[in-house]
């Protein structure tokens, strides 16, 4: 290994990609031939920065290199075992050293008996790598997951439903089988893309008591796989849409129940209507703004847990009154015994 490519870059070996990039721009554009003369010297300093540049901007060129960098300086680091003279050395690190295809061009080092050739290295590496890409190419590979959204109500979420969901998948094309072509030419059916887009239709049982933001997944619906490979998975997402009469807290359901002052002071009894039906609600005497009132058993319901519906109670005043009750309203304050401090 006579060069390196870190120090023709002038740059320390932990550079990043960034640095690399800034060290190169800055050689190429000193040692131009246009700039610097187009001279045999600077055509030839101009050609080792570009390779320089061409490994270490390649992460996986850059990364062999590394290897051989540090085995080769490895090699040269341990003590030679030979007894030869120190002419007989140089004679042999100046001579040219041929591999075992008579190759000379090819850089091959030898230190203490051991023998390196890098551009050998270099190229198994590579080879190595790109057969290990095309058996990846090869395998079977799963399709992708896809994620949507269904909304449903809350009548819905308790009792159970059945939506349908339209969906637009890409698919491998059915005729070129992802590969594009066919007989040489651009696949018609897929104007080759290698894939196609359609709308499929699915019908999604919703369960009873199903919570918002829970997941239903309907397997091997999701995208097509490559090669033999299984489909992806559809990923539902089930969101409660608000009800302006209920609100939900897990299996608790939540209702605002407006009475009049004087069924709160005297009470009453009101039909309430619930999830499950309407029923009748008891009034106290002397109900007060705010006061809530527990229906056990008529919430959301989950397996065998069932939720309870809880009312607040919120006295409405009257917005028009006629003379006959402004004149009630007039006769209770003369009545009232209430002290105001």
């Amino acid at each position: 290994m006579t060069k390196d490519y870190y120090k023709i870059l002038d740059i320390p070996e932990f550079s990043t990609q960034d640095e690399i990039k800034c060290a190169y721009r800055k050689l190429a554009r000193r040692w131009h031939p246009d700039v610097a003369g187009n001279t045999e010297s600077v055509i030839t300093r101009f050609k080792e920065i570009n390779e320089a540049y061409e490994v270490l901007s390649n992460l996986t060129k850059k990364a062999d290199y590394d290897t051989a960098k540090r085995f080769y300086d490895y090699a040269k680091s341990e003590p030679k075992t030979n007894n030869k003279s120190e002419n007989e050395q140089k004679k042999n690190t100046t001579s040219p050293n041929f591999n075992e295809r008579g190759n000379s061009k090819k850089e091959k080092s030898k230190f203490g008996g051991f023998s390196f050739d890098w551009e050998e290295f270099i190229a198994k590496k590579y080879r190595e790598s790109r057969y290990k890409k095309e058996q990846e190419a090869k395998a079977p590979k799963r399709g992708n997951d896809i994620f949507t959204d269904v909304e449903i109500s809350v009548f819905e979420a308790i009792e159970g439903t059945t939506k349908v969901v339209n969906m637009l998948q890409t698919q491998v094309c059915p005729k070129c089988g992802g590969r594009k072509f066919v007989n040489g030419g651009k696949c018609s059916c897929c104007d080759g893309k290698g894939e196609v887009s359609q709308y499929k239709r699915f019908t999604v049982k919703i369960p009873k008591g199903i919570k918002s933001g829970s997941k239903i997944r309907l397997a091997e619906e999701g995208e097509k796989g490559l090669n033999g490979g299984k489909a992806g998975d559809l990923y539902l997402t089930v969101h409660v849409k608000p009800n302006s009469d209920f609100k939900t807290d897990g299996l608790n359901v939540y209702k605002t129940l407006t009475i009049e002052p004087y069924e709160a002071v005297l009470g009453a009894n009101i039909k309430v209507s619930t999830l499950s039906g309407n029923v009748s609600v008891k009034i106290s005497p002397n109900t007060k703004n705010g006061q809530k009132i527990r229906l056990s058993g008529c919430g959301l319901e989950q397996g065998n847990e069932v939720g309870d519906m809880i009312l607040t109670i919120e006295i409405q005043i009257p917005e028009k009154l006629s003379n006959e009750e402004v004149e009630l309203y007039k006769k209770l304050r003369e009545l009232s015994t209430r002290v105001i401090k």
